[in-house]
Order: structure tokens, then sequence, then C-alpha cells
């Protein structure tokens, strides 16, 4: 090749010593030029070819894997692969130079398919999320995985290439530090693991409202990745969780109560246990005429009060058009105190939004209050300011 373009240049009396010089410029131009063309008809030819087939089909994943940024990381191929072909033709055998430029081509054409390699599981990781089965996984720490795999593997050989040596040399000059990169990458191998065992076991999706006290975190997860967990707390501040901490601590997830339609509310109140007593016969006939209580149907001469209420109350919660039938439903009482004796109430609402639910608990619980005075209870409530005084005026009026 140089001495042909030597013969082209003699007639217009080109001397030797600018023969070398204006030879690397017709070289560096042809292949300038053929680089250009090749990116010319890529990019007016063969991208709108593929374009229009993805259009044509049916499909989505064709349009997500064959998108615009894999169609020019693509395109980056082109120059690298000419260079590598075109090279040794321009150049003698054994020329220094050539194996210089052989070098740096083939390191850049490692860098242009790791770009490409990362760029197409960026690719694949949109269309999982695209797939039922995989939208709500936590896959994007195994994907970026695969790109630092990816990465690792394109620095060894990039630098084989640069010193002339095996690739099993690096390798083997690697595993000498293993201690080492173990420490530097403690956090990454152990997220992987994290994330596999997070993904295997359908412990945690996007979209999953968990709580874990010891990280700060109560809302929704935004994000699974290699090395952190997004959550978005009410307060929308955001809480990041390393993802090991999921699988070696406990948290509590939310998800089965999201799913099943109705949200727990247990609560209780405290009835002064001096106003439980047996129902008058004036009282047994004010709760027969408004309907308040059906245990009063039959011929019973000791009824106690609280025993109606929980009736009535039981009674109340099945009748309410946004409690969740299909669920437990029960009036309770528990252990005495000294602050009186609770009374719990155990039901689920029939949706799993915040403030409804907040509101259909209020709304039940005003309810409850209001009628204790109608079966003469009383709820417990520990002494104020103004209680004493009404007691240090009632001995002095004595």
């Amino acid at each position: 090749m140089n001495q042909i373009i030597f013969h082209w240049l003699e007639p217009l009396g080109i001397t030797a010593e600018h023969h070398a010089w204006l030879y690397w410029i017709i070289i560096a131009a042809c292949l300038g030029m053929l680089v250009y063309v090749a990116d010319i008809l890529y990019q007016r030819l063969l991208i709108p070819v593929v374009k229009k087939l993805t259009r044509s089909t049916r499909s989505t994943w064709d349009d997500i894997l064959l998108n615009n940024t894999l169609l020019k990381d693509l395109s980056r191929l082109i120059a690298p692969l000419l260079i590598a072909f075109l090279l040794p033709v321009a150049f003698s055998k054994g020329d220094s130079v050539l194996g210089f430029l052989l070098k740096v081509n083939a390191i850049y054409l490692v860098a242009v398919i790791t770009k490409l390699l990362c760029t197409l599981f960026s690719s694949l990781y949109e269309l999982s999320n695209q797939q039922d089965r995989f939208k709500n996984r936590p896959l994007k720490g195994i994907y970026q995985m695969l790109k630092i795999v990816v990465i690792c593997v394109a620095l060894i050989i990039a630098v084989s290439i640069l010193i002339d040596k095996n690739p099993g040399y690096i390798l083997t000059a690697l595993g000498a530090s293993a201690a080492v990169l173990m420490l530097v990458f403690k956090d990454t191998i152990m997220g992987l693991v994290a994330g596999v065992q997070l993904s295997a076991n359908d412990m945690l999706r996007p979209g999953d409202w968990i709580s874990m006290p010891k990280y700060g975190a109560d809302g929704d997860v935004m994000e699974v990745t290699l090395t952190t967990v997004k959550v978005r707390n009410w307060d929308n501040t955001i809480t990041t969780i390393p993802p090991y901490a999921l699988v070696s601590d406990s948290f509590q997830n939310w998800r089965g109560m999201q799913e099943s339609g109705g949200r727990r509310i247990k609560r209780s109140i405290f009835i002064d246990m001096r106003s439980i007593t047996f129902c008058t016969e004036e009282q047994k006939e004010e709760l027969r005429r408004h309907g308040w209580s059906k245990d009063l149907e039959r011929d019973d001469e000791f009824v106690v009060n609280l025993h109606l209420f929980r009736n009535y109350l039981e009674d109340y919660l099945r009748k309410h058009s946004r409690v969740n039938q299909n669920m437990t439903i029960m009036v309770r009482q528990l252990q005495p105190t000294a602050q009186g004796l609770p009374l719990e109430l155990y039901f689920f609402s029939d949706g799993t939004a915040w403030v409804p639910y907040e509101h259909l608990q209020a709304e039940i619980f005003e309810h409850v209050f209001a009628m204790l005075p109608t079966f003469n209870l009383r709820v417990f409530q520990s002494p104020m300011g103004s209680d004493f005084v009404k007691g240090g005026d009632e001995v002095s009026g004595q």
C-alpha cells in the first residue's frame, strides 16, 4: 500500500521526506471517509428498516429491546471493526505503528461492546418490568450485578491487551488479592445474595408498604437496587436500607393487608367497673322501645348492661356498610386493670386506603362513646384538676 501511494504521489513532485506524513494523512482520510459512509448507510438505511419492522409487529418486546440507545450503540461498532479490518492492509506486517494502533482499536472495541451489553441489560430490565410475572420483582439489583460483571471482565481484557498478557495472568494476580477484593466489594456481594433471596422468596416488591423501626422506615418501597432499598416514608422523607438487612433482620410487609381488601381496627375503651350493673325495668323498657337490644325479647330478670352493650356493638358493626362482613367482627372483654375494664372492638374496614380507614375508625368510636350513657355505662378517665376542685367544693359544702 505504501509503494502504491508513493507511485501516485511521485508525478506530483512529492519528495521522499514529505512522503511519510502525507501517507498518514491519506490513510487517515480514507479510513475516516469509509467510516463516515458506513455510518451514513447504517443511519439512513438499516435503522429505518429495523424501526419499521418493530412497529409492524403487535408485540412490544422488540420495540423495547431495539430502542434508539441500543441502535446508536450498535453504530459505534462500525468504526473499530472497519479499522481492525483495514489497518493490516494499510501497513506492512510487523510495523510497530500497526501494533500500537491495533491495541488502541482493540481496547476501544472492548469499551464499545461493554457499553452495548450494559444498554442491552437496561433494555431487558425495562422489558421484565412490562411482564406481569416480573414487574413486581426486585430485579434491578441482579441486572446491576450483571453490568458490574461485564465491566470487570472488560477491564481484565483491556489490561491484558495493553500489557500483552493472557487474561488468565490477570485473574491469577487478582486471586492473590482476593481478600482485599472481598473487602472492597463486600456490600455489593451481600446485596446480590440478599436480592436473590428477596426475589426468590417473594419477600419484597417495589410498591410494598413496609415497616422497619430499626432503620426508621415506614412507607412504600420505591426501588430495590444492588446496594440499597429506597423507602418513601409517609412524611415524604426517604430512608435507605441495605438489602442484606431485610434478610438478616425482621421487617413488616403490609402487602397481605392491601391484597386482602380489609384493614384491621383493634381498639379498646376502658369502662368504669362501678357503672356495670343489672338493668332496671325502666332501662329495659327504654332499650326495647328503641330496639337497641335483641336480648330483651326474652324474659330475663337479670340482664347486665355491659352484656347488652357488647351485643349492641356487635350488631351495629355487622350492619355497618363500611365494615368488612367477610372478616372477623368481635367485641370482647380484656383483663381488668386499675384503669377499668377494657372493652375491645375487633373488626376490619372494607378498604385499605388510609384516610377512609381513619374516618371510619373515628366515626365508630364516636358512636360508641355517645351510646355509653344510654346503657348507664361510664368510660374511665383519669381525674383532672377540675375534678379535684369539684370534690373540694362538695366537701366544703358539707
